[in-house]
């Protein structure tokens, strides 16, 4: 698997079965006079077998293709192994353009571990899908994986159910092609709903980041699934959910409850504040904006959710769009705070776990994009970033299990900013 992409720099994620020798040679697209070989890492019970691979010094805005090698052998593959670094692009050319898939709730089928009666998951064939349109790189907006009641009580539990996951067959092609960015929701975290009372928080994160290698996660004064990074000219903010959650059901006024805590909340608005893209993209496993809150969602936080908004508001940040998973449906939410520009977000979810419907009482959301409301059906999500500098635009679209798209909704950089 891609992990994330830097101008000089990338990681590739290798899982093998047993004890053995990983290797990884790489060349500059079409060029294999430049190939190059990592040094050799040993795979073992005592990491998982992981061997991570965080190639340095590379030339930027480079395609490359790379070759995998178990015990000196050559493993062939069927599908591209290829990744990239980004451009440098500032003071030089326009931004460039670029796509994103995103998804949430990702069930991958157990019969073991699984409830007895019809499978949950479904719908594998996605995966091969969101490869054959080739996206540059992937968002997973929470519940990647679903841990189950053995899993949540252990470390070795949980990476059983990663383990397990991650050997899907129609992922393989995806994961080696497309750089990938993940924050959790509350079943790749721990139980179903959990938060901050989690005993295991610390835990899931450690083994998450084995997961999803990032180049780092949280703040070393407060720790968390929470990070922020550039490709382009879009800055990604994102969010977790879960680790400083006031449980839901906790007798307490809604305006004592927190979602994000405060130490999560002000580095939000502070790396805001220091953001210098023309699009913010704000990431959470939950609803951040819907008015109509059945389930979780930030709506639930009223005084983090008001002070966010407020503080966009009143520091006149440009650019803010949001994106979601958990709500087991998609669409597209358009909400205008008072004094501010309209705030999109869209929600896509379920990728292979079982589709929804919502609450009934939804089907009358007054902040719901007319056209975008798709129940019943597995589905992803892509955001296209086209335009020349100053006349930037992101596409919007889901899409079926097949790829097909369901809607797509263009928004215009001028209409995430003020006039004066």
């Amino acid at each position: 698997m891609l992990g994330y992409s830097e101008m000089t720099e990338t990681v590739i994620w290798v899982q093998t079965t047993i004890d053995t020798e990983v290797q990884i040679r790489y060349w500059q697209k079409g060029k294999p006079e430049t190939s190059r070989l990592t040094p050799i890492i040993r795979t073992s019970k005592e990491n998982d077998h992981i061997a991570l691979f965080r190639i340095s010094n590379l030339p930027l805005g480079t395609r490359f293709e790379y070759e995998l090698y178990l015990a000196g052998e050559r493993v062939q593959r069927d599908y591209p192994l290829e990744f990239q670094t980004q451009p440098h692009w500032r003071w030089r050319t326009d931004p460039p353009e670029f796509s994103v898939a995103f998804g949430s709730c990702a069930y991958f089928n157990d019969e073991v571990f699984d409830r007895p009666g019809a499978p949950y998951g479904g719908d594998y064939e996605i995966f091969e899908a969101l490869h054959r349109i080739r996206p540059d790189l992937m968002l997973w907006l929470g519940d990647n994986i679903y841990y189950v009641e053995p899993d949540w009580l252990t470390e070795s539990g949980m990476r059983y159910r990663w383990r397990a996951s991650r050997r899907y067959p129609q992922l393989q092609s995806l994961l080696a092609s497309t750089h990938h960015y993940a924050i959790w929701d509350d079943h790749d975290y721990g139980p179903n709903d959990s938060d901050s009372s989690y005993r295991l928080k610390d835990v899931a994160l450690r083994v998450f980041a084995d997961y999803f290698p990032q180049v780092r996660y949280g703040l070393s004064e407060a720790s968390g699934c929470f990070y922020r990074f550039e490709w382009g000219d879009v800055e990604f903010f994102m969010l977790d959910d879960r680790t400083y959650r006031t449980p839901n059901r906790q007798r307490t006024s809604p305006e004592q409850k927190q979602m994000l805590g405060r130490a999560q909340l002000d580095w939000l608005k502070k790396s805001l504040r220091s953001s210098l893209a023309t699009f913010k993209v704000i990431a959470c496993g939950g609803q951040m904006i819907n008015p109509m809150v059945y389930f979780e969602g930030f709506g639930l936080f009223p005084n983090e959710q008001k002070e966010l908004f407020d503080f966009i508001v009143q520091e006149r940040i440009t650019g803010v769009v949001f994106v979601s998973g958990d709500r087991h449906m998609g669409e597209m939410l358009k909400v205008v705070p008072e004094g501010g520009y309209p705030f999109y977000e869209v929600t896509s979810s379920p990728l292979t776990a079982g589709a929804g419907r919502g609450h009934p009482d939804e089907a009358n959301n007054p902040a719901r994009v007319e056209g975008t409301w798709v129940q019943g059906k597995r589905h992803f999500g892509l955001m296209r970033v086209v335009g020349k500098r100053g006349d930037r635009k992101l596409v919007f679209s889901l899409h079926d299990k097949d790829g097909n798209a369901l809607w797509e909704r263009t928004i215009h950089e001028r209409e995430l900013r003020w006039e004066n």
